[in-house]
């Protein structure tokens, strides 16, 4: 697990993350299931219904992308805490939450797996 303190919109912001970013499509490009045509009606796959993460997935935040793996010190950048799905944020001192591997979610609560 990565843990990184940072300032975020000005407070202080402890962010975590399972450093699997192997497996990071970020929010905006992570495949999904669709129950219907209403766009909104879907949950995000799995990671094992999934292959391996593109090492760019498309997408940006302040014009920082995914970072490389092989670059430890580019880990938990502003892609990773604005557009990272595996990555949290938590007041510094409090207990982390642990975690766990991507499972799917409905985006609208009436929707059951």
């Amino acid at each position: 697990m990565l843990l990184k303190l940072i300032t975020y919109f000005g407070q202080p912001m402890a962010v975590s993350c399972d450093a699997n970013c192997g497996k990071a499509w970020g929010g905006s490009s992570r495949p999904k299931h669709y129950f219907s045509e209403d766009e909104d009606d879907y949950c995000y796959l799995t990671d094992g219904e999934l292959g391996e993460a593109p090492a760019d997935p498309g997408s940006y935040e302040g014009g920082v992308g995914k970072p490389e793996p092989n670059h430890p010190e580019e880990r938990l950048n502003k892609w990773c805490v604005r557009e990272c799905e595996r990555c949290q944020h938590h007041v510094p001192g409090e207990a982390l939450v642990e975690l766990k591997p991507w499972a799917p979610v409905p985006n609208m609560p009436k929707r059951r797996l």
